[in-house]
């Protein structure tokens, strides 16, 4: 008799994005994406970070203050950096996030072909780039959904 414990491919490619997320030294927000093609492989992940040759170090983690003082003209999202990271086209593919997209972040998607977003969090719900993104993915024809809260826990030991 096989297992009937496991788990969906739902949950399986948002674990892949949320440990990926765990990658990120952002002190505040922790985002990882995973891409999936048709056939179910993954062909990309990111979280966010610095881009390569910037050293976390050397450049700001907070939200608050001057613009340049802050982490945000720097930060690369973590579906750009899946994007950047894949192995083959995206064109049709499905990007898991923990946190709905903003409205750069959408551009890249839509842009990469990427035919849906399941996401975790809408945190952001309602704000302009929230706003903006929506309304883009809607007139390109990018769907979206939301998995409601999976109640599973998983624990990794190594």
């Amino acid at each position: 008799m096989k297992n009937k414990n496991y788990i969906s491919w739902d949950e399986y490619f948002m674990g892949i994005a949320m440990i990926s997320g765990m990658r990120s030294k952002d002190p505040s927000t922790q985002v990882g994406a995973c891409i999936v093609d048709g056939d179910k492989k993954i062909i990309g992940v990111g979280y966010n970070g610095f881009p390569i040759g910037c050293p976390d170090d050397m450049f700001p983690w907070g939200k608050e203050g001057a613009f340049l003082e802050t982490k945000y003209p720097y930060v690369c999202h973590a579906e750009l950096n899946a994007i950047l990271n894949s192995v083959t086209s995206t064109k049709n593919c499905i990007i898991y996030v923990g946190l709905f997209p903003c409205h750069e972040c959408s551009k890249s998607i839509i842009q990469a072909g990427i035919k849906e977003i399941v996401y975790l969090s809408d945190k952001y719900s309602g704000t302009e780039s929230d706003v903006a993104a929506k309304k883009m993915l809607d007139v390109s024809g990018v769907k979206y959904r939301k998995i409601e809260k999976i109640n599973k826990k998983i624990v990794l030991e190594f």
